[in-house]
């Protein structure tokens, strides 16, 4: 009585923000959940879900691994951000339906915790240099030691100028830096924004010992660009959110082109590819820093992860006192999640995942078509968001 009885694609939104949640259901009834992190692109991810059931219906859920190399190799194009995403759901979801089947938490089927509180580091948004100065002093109050800022103009409308906001960033961070110490670890995110000779550039504005981290600079299709710009400044990368694969990871891990692995557990393949980048990370003396942006199921694998791998920075936080109003952890939604204590976050010992969710309400949530902004430069050219 372990079969896959029915997986079903639930999109629905959530605060600011739509969520793809997956319910997968055992022939004895065990539910399990699992989350998906293309967000604006979900019914793309939604329909491979479907695609994948037709095939996976009547398996045994136990056999994840064999699931997810079943999901991934059986077409012709195989891999792709819309095929992970859809794997990713799924195999939390089997994660979770397995813990709830043994009645232990999923981070003992990983290996067992090796830490009993994951930290956190918090973002700092805001549409001027003073609102950004002000959160850091926020979350430096509420105990953060790791912060991360945008640029003020990260959403200041749909034209981008890095020559007018580049200047101006590395004056908000190197007034941050100033008022707080070097026992502030921070970093920015530039959101693969830019080219090689304007990330150079923002760099040498920047006194040594201002950032700790540069996330995302430019994109990372190139890895032979992000060994170019390794050369050209200190300061360590965070690289890793938009890898769907440990194929896409395994260049910058080799090659020394990210300090900090980025990855998204919603994105990359789930637990059974996280792992093998946790892994390969270890070997590299690289730490994750795992993204998460999205709902409770994604923030609960996230820290069952990061409870049972040795090399943990930090985890993306989207709950914190400055962000309150994103609303991606709605309690109504999901009445049992993984409690948040300032910047830290409980490792749960709850069969599965230990979130519940509240699937009517759920289901009542329309989702409402979001669209990525469409960003272009002052001479009208289109760049990245």
């Amino acid at each position: 009585m372990t079969k896959i009885a029915a997986i079903e694609p639930l999109l629905a939104r959530v605060g600011k923000r739509n969520q793809l949640l997956v319910k997968l259901t055992t022939d004895d009834g065990i539910v399990g959940w699992g989350e998906s992190g293309l967000s604006s692109r979900e019914k793309a991810v939604a329909a491979t879900i479907e695609e994948f059931a037709r095939f996976l219906v009547g398996q045994d859920s136990r056999r994840i691994g064999r699931i997810w190399q079943e999901c991934y190799r059986s077409q012709y194009f195989e891999g792709g951000r819309v095929i992970t995403a859809a794997i990713s759901a799924i195999d939390i979801a089997l994660y979770d339906a397995l813990g709830k089947r043994l009645g232990v938490p999923v981070h003992q089927l990983l290996g067992g915790k090796q830490r009993d509180r994951v930290t956190s580091f918090a973002s700092c948004m805001g549409t001027s240099s003073e609102e950004i100065l002000e959160k850091a002093r926020i979350l430096v109050r509420a105990g953060f030691d790791c912060i991360r800022t945008y640029p003020s103009s990260a959403d200041a409308g749909e034209v981008y100028d890095p020559r007018e906001c580049l200047p101006r960033t590395a004056q908000e961070l190197i007034a941050i830096r100033k008022e707080h110490g070097p026992g502030l670890f921070m970093g920015v995110d530039l959101h693969h924004r830019l080219t090689i000779a304007e990330a150079a550039s923002f760099c040498a504005m920047l006194p040594q010992g201002t950032l700790n981290f540069l996330e995302e600079p430019i994109r990372c299709e190139t890895p032979e660009a992000y060994k170019i710009l390794r050369g050209l400044t200190p300061i360590p990368f965070a690289v890793g959110e938009e890898f769907a694969s440990k194929w896409q990871a395994g260049p910058y891990l080799d090659q020394g082109l990210t300090q900090f692995m980025r990855l998204d557990i919603c994105n990359i393949g789930g637990f059974t590819e996280a792992m093998k980048v946790a892994g390969w990370s270890e070997r590299h003396y690289v730490d994750l820093m795992p993204h998460n942006p999205l709902g409770p199921i994604c923030t609960a694998a996230t820290i069952h992860l990061s409870a049972a791998v040795p090399n943990l920075s930090w985890v993306e936080n989207r709950q914190s006192i400055v962000e309150s109003d994103l609303g991606f952890h709605d309690p109504n939604l999901f009445p049992v999640q993984v409690q948040l204590d300032g910047p830290y976050y409980t490792v749960p010992d709850a069969p599965g995942l230990g979130v519940e969710v509240d699937e009517a309400a759920v289901r009542a949530q329309v989702a409402t078509h979001m669209e990525c902004p469409h960003l272009r430069r002052p001479d009208g050219s289109v760049t990245n968001w």
